[in-house]
């Protein structure tokens, strides 16, 4: 069992950044594959971006591809998602998930994560 909390969101101007981190408790955080999704009001959940259980492969939607990072800490047991360039569409509440699978693949639907953070919310604002 993994329990997720998010943190790190706000209110940030067009071309602004932040930086998202999700902490995890529980002693199998090093050896899940852990993921970034957003919804936006209106709109379904969507995939933002993944990171295998060692931090040396990772996966991006096209939409945040080259003004997003995702990074793991497996001491800290944590992982962040660094974001820049931010545009009024990158306005969601984003969500830290969990994958149990030792399969690292291009996995982008919500069921194919186990743990779900509560989300926080990021507002762009132009």
């Amino acid at each position: 069992q993994v329990q997720l909390v998010e943190s790190g969101g706000g209110l940030v101007q067009v071309g602004g950044s932040l930086r998202l981190s999700c902490a995890a408790s529980g002693r199998t955080f090093s050896s899940y594959t852990m993921g970034w999704f957003r919804q936006a009001p209106g709109k379904e959940r969507e995939f933002v971006a993944r990171i295998s259980w060692s931090g040396g492969r990772t996966y991006y939607a096209d939409s945040v591809k080259g003004r997003f990072t995702i990074s793991r800490d497996n001491a800290k047991n944590t992982v962040d998602l660094q974001m820049s360039s931010l545009k009024p569409e990158d306005t969601a509440v984003y969500y830290c998930a969990a994958d149990k699978s030792s399969w690292f693949g291009v996995r982008v639907r919500q069921s194919e994560y186990d743990y779900w953070g509560q989300g926080t919310q990021v507002t762009v604002s132009s």
